[in-house]
């Protein structure tokens, strides 16, 4: 008897959905980061086809904003900003990368992708920097604060008392015992 080998049935919604980056950045005064790729990876077996969606299209250009990604292989996406204003900065914008079966309408998965434009590379990256320098001043100030010895009373040595204790007990093994007993025992019996 052969049997045929079934796929799974889809559930709309519920298909992992892999891309990078997650967010994109534009900086306003870096050219070159007027164009970014988006890269969606797809590790199933099976064939799907996607589709970039965007919250203001009017920004941005998407290349290749549908198509299909063959079983086990990814797609690169090129994503450009073609409105660089300043009255755009710090507006986040959303795309979604839905996938769906070949012969399908329904979408199986989607993943949100946000986008900002920022005013410049070079203020972004000193504010970075001095985040980074922060951080690290607070960790260094963590670390002294909890390696700080409490008040912790270090001897140089045992203590008196303990010599003396342990003196006794040797004292007291090397004494006689049986001889002892016997003539205690003899004496209280008579």
């Amino acid at each position: 008897m052969h049997q045929q080998k079934r796929q799974p049935e889809l559930v709309e919604g519920n298909l992992p959905v892999f891309v990078f980056p997650t967010e994109l950045i534009f900086y306003a005064d870096d050219q070159s980061t007027h164009k970014q790729v988006l890269t969606l990876y797809k590790p199933y077996e099976f064939a799907l086809k996607f589709k970039v969606l965007c919250t203001t299209p009017n920004k941005y250009v998407v290349v290749d904003a549908a198509g299909a990604v063959k079983p086990q292989c990814c797609v690169e996406i090129v994503i450009r900003h073609r409105d660089v204003r300043s009255c755009h900065y710090g507006v986040i914008d959303k795309f979604c990368l839905q996938v769906s079966e070949q012969s399908q309408r329904k979408a199986l998965g989607r993943k949100e992708v946000i986008a900002t434009l920022l005013p410049s590379a070079k203020e972004q990256q000193k504010e970075e920097e001095e985040r980074r320098i922060k951080e690290h001043l607070t960790e260094s100030v963590f670390f002294e604060q909890s390696c700080q010895p409490e008040n912790i009373t270090v001897s140089s040595g045992p203590s008196l008392l303990t010599v003396l204790l342990g003196v006794v007990c040797i004292v007291a093994l090397m004494l006689p015992t049986l001889g002892i007993w016997n003539r205690w025992c003899l004496s209280t019996s008579t």
